[in-house]
């Protein structure tokens, strides 16, 4: 089950970037497209790299890992 749905991203506002000029090319492929000089995040990739890091921080746990916020 994925942390949160597209709708629900959509409703958060997850999907607002930065300014167009001030992207990092790093970022490409996270990038849908862009719209009155704001990027677009792409929320499929969003959500999937959100349950990655979930996962990951799960693993963390079972194994007596510690996480700091």
């Amino acid at each position: 089950m994925a942390i949160f749905t597209l709708s629900e991203a959509l409703e958060a506002g997850v999907h607002f970037g930065h300014v167009t000029r001030r992207w990092n090319p790093k970022m490409a492929k996270y990038i849908y497209g862009k719209r009155e000089g704001i990027h677009v995040i792409d929320l499929t990739k969003t959500i999937e790299e959100a349950e990655k890091a979930k996962e990951f921080l799960q693993n963390l746990v079972r194994m007596g890992g510690k996480i700091l916020f």
